[in-house]
């Protein structure tokens, strides 16, 4: 497939529905508009037109807009059937469109994909426009909608005009400094980048995108019999493990994905922790609990005090049992059969996940944005401890570079390829 051929899909939900919506982008789309409707209405204006396969068969009544590029989603001609939802009318028009020469399927994300290379949207905007597909979260949805409107792309072209302004002002010293209507450099030149390169670092100092993807990570833990499992599902608010006195019921670690108060976490149920065990499968269960632990943004531990992770909250679980482990200064202590405790403990997830996460409504860097501004921040910091100008020059151009690639002005077909293959067909 190329850009030069004409795609189709369903963009809406699936079938059966009450209305679906079928995409036609391309060079081709407003022939294949006449070929089915017979016609091509003005353009965005929904019009009402019999659909007819090459036979002149009726295949549905609906409803047909054409809105031709280059203003528009894709940047390209663009076709829309609002059809009657029902597979069987569905595959019969997907199926009257395939027969037409030149028309391909699209593939997953093929619309953005040609939103972004017809200059619509650029790279970051694309990547927003995935997360907020994805969001399941007020503030996944918020964070996602912020990045695909732009912000930050409008903040990394504000930065780039500026490390331009630097850069030509130190081209204009190296090429002309003989020239006696040439100044030196401005004397504000280093409060610029230093500026610049504080501005990058403080949203390097923001959480990332991928705890808002992932969720906030709460591993429980503790020995055998602590209460860890009754403790997660009351937490998940399901039977989701068996919680059971034999010591060592839990195997292996179990998660599960829970919004509370709009925030994604991630609760993790481990295998108790105790010294050696002839158990071969207990002992691959225990080493994969300690391997959870380090992967934890947070650590309730139901053992004996003292004895967990380093910034691990002291829970004292089963305060319904008179024999429950008591602790001297615990964070909370709990009930997961009474619920005794378990308002306030969530209550305190919920605000150390707010801690962790990004404010609503901010844009959030993933792992790929977040590298390549770290990048752009290092030039600048080696441009700052540098006297050489050719070698001050060279790095502010590496530093552009990363902004570049932040919003895909460079970039690789294979990247592209990841990013989105994360949509949706007809997307």
């Amino acid at each position: 497939m190329t850009d030069s051929d004409t795609i189709f899909a369903l963009s809406s939900g699936p079938a059966p529905a009450a209305i679906a919506v079928i995409r036609i982008s391309g060079p081709g789309a407003a022939e294949a508009l006449r070929a089915l409707a017979g016609r091509v209405p003005p353009p965005r204006r929904a019009v009402h037109a019999p659909l007819r396969d090459s036979a002149g068969a009726l295949l549905d009544r609906a409803l047909v807009l054409f809105l031709p590029g280059p203003h528009n989603a894709t940047g390209e001609d663009t076709v829309e059937l609002h059809c009657h939802g029902g597979r069987a009318v569905i595959a019969a028009v997907e199926e009257a469109l395939a027969a037409l020469p030149g028309l391909l399927p699209a593939r997953p994300g093929e619309f953005t994909r040609r939103a972004f290379a017809n200059g619509r949207i650029d790279l970051a905007e694309a990547e927003g426009l995935a997360d907020l597909l994805s969001a399941e979260t007020e503030l996944q949805r918020r964070s996602a909608l912020a990045m695909a409107s732009g912000g930050f792309s409008r903040t990394v072209e504000a930065w780039r005009d500026r490390l331009l302004a630097c850069s030509a002002a130190l081209e204009a010293v190296l090429d002309f400094a003989d020239e006696d209507d040439v100044a030196l450099l401005p004397p504000d030149f280093a409060a610029r980048i230093a500026a610049l390169r504080e501005e990058l670092a403080d949203w390097l100092a923001r959480p990332r995108a991928e705890a808002l993807r992932e969720g906030f990570r709460v591993v429980i833990a503790g020995p055998p019999n602590a209460g860890k499992s009754t403790l997660f599902n009351a937490l998940v608010e399901s039977e989701a493990a068996i919680a059971t006195p034999i010591a060592g019921t839990t195997r292996d670690v179990l998660t599960r994905p829970v919004a509370i108060a709009g925030l994604p976490f991630l609760f993790v149920d481990t295998a108790g922790l105790r010294g050696e065990t002839e158990d071969a499968i207990e002992a691959i269960g225990i080493a994969r609990a300690r391997d959870a632990l380090d992967r934890a943004d947070l650590v309730l531990w139901l053992g004996a005090e003292g004895e967990g992770p380093a910034e691990a909250w002291e829970i004292a679980a089963q305060a319904d049992r008179a024999d429950h482990v008591v602790k001297a200064a615990p964070r909370h202590g709990v009930s997961a059969v009474t619920g005794e405790g378990m308002d306030a403990l969530r209550a305190d997830l919920v605000a150390a996940a707010r801690r962790a996460m990004p404010k609503p409504g901010e844009a959030a860097l993933n792992e790929r944005q977040h590298r390549l501004l770290g990048e752009a921040e290092a030039m600048l910091a080696f441009a700052e401890s540098l006297g050489d100008p050719l070698l001050v020059a060279e790095h502010l151009r590496l530093a552009r570079v990363a902004f570049d690639a932040l919003v895909g002005r460079s970039t690789t077909e294979h990247m592209l390829d990841a990013l989105f293959g994360r949509f949706c067909i007809g997307k």
